[in-house]
């Protein structure tokens, strides 16, 4: 009886739990909404969002800070009060369309706002005035393919991706680039469209590491690709890799502290999760998969109670 007993307890310890999975609640836009979807499932908080959101974010206050138009990036309360507002219009000397894919609020309490179409990156402060100028090269001028993630380095550097040139570039507060990482096809040929069938170098985002090294959300690319400070792929997820996930436009990319990814599948079908998190050995240990609340243009996500999370 005891050696029984002592089987059924060591079984159930050595069994792997349902609450030692992943729970993340989740922050993202689609469907003409921004809401918080909680680990059950159920709908926390949402308000009203026609526009496409290409990046998003939880402020440490509390607040949102939304892509709420093509141009414009707003700060909301948890009670959808507005508190701040900044809309690029076209600098001067270009009378094109001016678009936004990536904001970040920085520590100084500016905020970073990439503005395509004006090719820079501008810092603005809490009365909506710009305080700092950044230059942008693109080959390509687009202003819907100018930029994707844009984000801020420790050292001061940025980290940009441009779409239409299909490159990461880094650039010091002068606009100089300091590195450059170009993506391929992968020995894939180029095809259209924006589901699994569509496949190109128009990349997404890119998250630099503590150790050198970048993390690269391919776009239709249909990759993550880790690249070293010489442009070497040290690490990837090809599109079919993974067992139950087949990568479409890859866009949400955020780093955790136990090396985990959380990676975003956007355009893949509701046969695929529209966010995952896979382990650097390749094992997916969570997905979110909500057609609902979300649809399959979800491409801006994050999410929410992880701690020392790099996005």
């Amino acid at each position: 009886m005891r050696t029984l007993l002592g089987f059924l307890i060591g079984l159930a310890l050595a069994s792997p739990s349902r609450a030692a999975e992943p729970q993340h609640r989740v922050l993202a836009q689609d469907n003409g909404r921004v809401a918080i979807v909680g680990t059950d499932g159920k709908v926390e908080w949402e308000v009203e969002c026609k526009y496409n959101s290409h990046d998003i974010h939880l402020l440490p206050n509390g607040n949102l800070l939304l892509h709420t138009a093509a141009a414009t990036v707003t700060e909301m309360t948890p009670k959808k009060d507005v508190v701040w507002k900044y809309e690029a219009k076209p600098k001067e000397g270009y009378k094109g369309r001016v678009e936004v894919h990536s904001f970040q609020r920085l520590d100084t309490g500016n905020t970073l706002v990439a503005e395509s179409g004006n090719r820079r990156i501008v810092e603005v402060n809490a009365d909506g005035r710009i305080v700092k100028e950044i230059p942008l090269t693109v080959k390509n001028p687009d202003p819907h393919r100018d930029t994707r993630m844009v984000r801020k380095l420790e050292t001061g550097n940025y980290l940009v991706c441009h779409e239409g040139d299909g490159c990461v570039r880094e650039y010091d507060g002068t606009g100089k680039v300091v590195w450059e990482y170009k993506l391929d096809l992968g020995g894939r040929p180029r095809s259209n469209g924006h589901g699994p069938e569509g496949h190109g170098t128009e990349v997404y985002g890119a998250l630099r590491l503590k150790n050198g090294h970048t993390v690269i959300a391919g776009g239709n690319n249909n990759r993550v690709l880790e690249v070293d400070a010489d442009g070497k792929v040290v690490w990837s997820i090809d599109q079919k890799e993974l067992p139950g996930v087949t990568l479409a436009w890859v866009t949400t990319l955020h780093v955790l502290p136990n090396g985990n990814l959380i990676v975003g599948n956007c355009h893949a079908g509701p046969d695929n999760p529209q966010l995952f998190e896979v382990t650097r050995d390749k094992k997916v240990v969570w997905t979110f998969k909500d057609f609902k609340v979300f649809g399959n243009s979800l491409a801006a996500a994050h999410v929410l109670d992880i701690k020392d999370v790099v996005r």
